[in-house]
């Protein structure tokens, strides 16, 4: 398996919380999509105190807390009597936490709803009463986004207000791309490592399937991504089915048209016939699947342009729902052909994006976006403010450099005359050349 990369500032708040709750309960809410890394990340923070993992299957209770108490007692922490309810499993690990600090690690937490519906209740009943004699370092996590959020953010909610920090895994920044991919293949090639980008986005497992298939060439990656019997052929469903149950028929042709260049509201609305802005909304805030994108300069919600917030589903939902006759027959050739023939227009995109993260990563700057005006006549692929040093950089993006035209780029800057006034203004070319 590969190593372990980054999450240093994840591991230090992680370790600090550890060393807080050796004086008071301390109660960490992990979110992050599926497969980021949240379960590895929360199991290398407990390294060094005396701990317990325990996985919230969906099955009867009685079950459920027996494999539970076993899970406890195989950690060396015993729990008299039989449990039957995790309510009171939770409780006598509070206690056990008052007798000796104890670090409580509770993974995929919102299936918890599914086995008994008041164990949230019984939680915070449990809680609020014995916190401030118990030293439990409480640490939940759970990948159905919108459930997480549901029960933590919601003030109808047992659990609302009740965790005392959150911690958001974000996927790999591209630094650590960077140096995954050349500890696998010293003599990658920048198209490499934009196709690792296209198809992972930095979600560590889909970054670890690859590295551990050997697939270290861009060529390879989309070969072994698109091979029978694939994960990332089946991963962009079971992802929407947890989300979604079988709800969703128009966030899914939502996020179908979005990933295919559909970005407008009015767009979108004229083709599924039907009112975007609820979906949208929700999908944006509850199911962190899509982000709004307003230009530059100017703070007009009419102009916004919605993407889709994981490089993964975007490949996911751009080429492989759309065909997925082709997925079932077995014909994945077919495929590579359609994603063959398009990838060099999706490409000059994907390449926008990992630019876009990259100086969001290590630039210096008060805000990142792009630029387009009312008629669409005018867009800049990135726009760099400092507002602090006066400072605006304009960047024009291209796969290959010598399509790169940075008269053209001057003239665009000039329609910005109001907007620029009083910074000093730098305009810049970036390829695949600088990732």
């Amino acid at each position: 398996p590969m190593r372990f990369y980054g999450r240093e500032r994840e591991l230090d708040v992680l370790r600090e919380t550890a060393r807080l709750s050796v004086q008071t309960s301390q109660f960490t809410v992990i979110l992050g999509r599926r497969r980021v890394g949240k379960t590895t990340l929360m199991l290398k923070g407990a390294e060094g105190t005396r701990s317990v993992y325990l996985f919230i299957a969906r099955r009867s209770e009685r079950v459920l807390c027996e494999d539970l108490q076993r899970a406890a007692a195989e950690s060396g922490i015993d729990i008299p009597g039989r449990m039957e309810t995790f309510g009171d499993l939770f409780r006598a690990l509070m206690l056990s936490s008052a007798q000796e600090p104890l670090t409580v690690m509770i993974d995929e937490f919102q299936n918890l709803e599914h086995v008994s519906p008041g164990a949230f209740g019984s939680i915070q009943e449990t809680w609020d009463l014995l916190k401030d004699r118990a030293r439990m370092n409480l640490v939940v996590s759970g990948s159905v986004h919108s459930m997480m959020v549901r029960i933590f953010e919601d003030s109808r909610e047992p659990l609302f207000q009740r965790s005392t920090r959150k911690l958001e895994v974000a996927p790999f920044r591209t630094s650590e791309l960077k140096a995954i991919l050349g500890d696998h293949n010293r003599s990658f090639a920048n198209r490499d490592l934009l196709t690792l980008h296209m198809l992972t986005g930095g979600v560590p497992w889909y970054v670890e399937l690859l590295m551990d298939a050997g697939a270290v060439t861009g060529d390879a990656m989309l070969s072994s991504a698109l091979s029978p019997g694939s994960v990332f052929l089946r991963e962009g469903d079971d992802l929407m089915r947890a989300e979604f149950g079988r709800e969703g028929r128009v966030y899914l042709s939502m996020l179908q048209l979005i990933a295919s260049g559909v970005n407008r509201r009015a767009e979108l609305e004229d083709i599924l016939d039907t009112s975007a802005g609820e979906y949208l909304r929700r999908l944006e805030q509850e199911y962190g699947l899509v982000r709004r994108r307003l230009p530059m300069f100017t703070r007009d919600a009419r102009l916004g342009r919605w993407a889709l917030s994981d490089m993964y589903l975007s490949f996911y939902f751009r080429y492989i729902q759309p065909n997925q006759s082709f997925v079932e027959a077995g014909r994945t050739d077919l495929l590579r052909r359609i994603v063959d023939a398009d990838l060099e227009s999706y490409e000059g995109r994907v390449l926008e994006s990992y630019i876009m993260q990259r100086i969001s990563e290590e630039w210096e700057y008060t805000e990142v976006g792009g630029y387009w005006n009312r008629r669409g006549d005018v867009e800049i692929d990135v726009v760099v403010e400092d507002s602090v040093s006066r400072r605006v950089t304009l960047v024009e993006v291209k796969r290959n450099p010598a399509k790169l035209d940075m008269g053209r780029l001057r003239r665009k800057a000039e329609t910005l005359e109001d907007e620029l006034r009083g910074y000093e203004v730098e305009l810049k070319g970036m390829s695949m050349e600088d990732m």
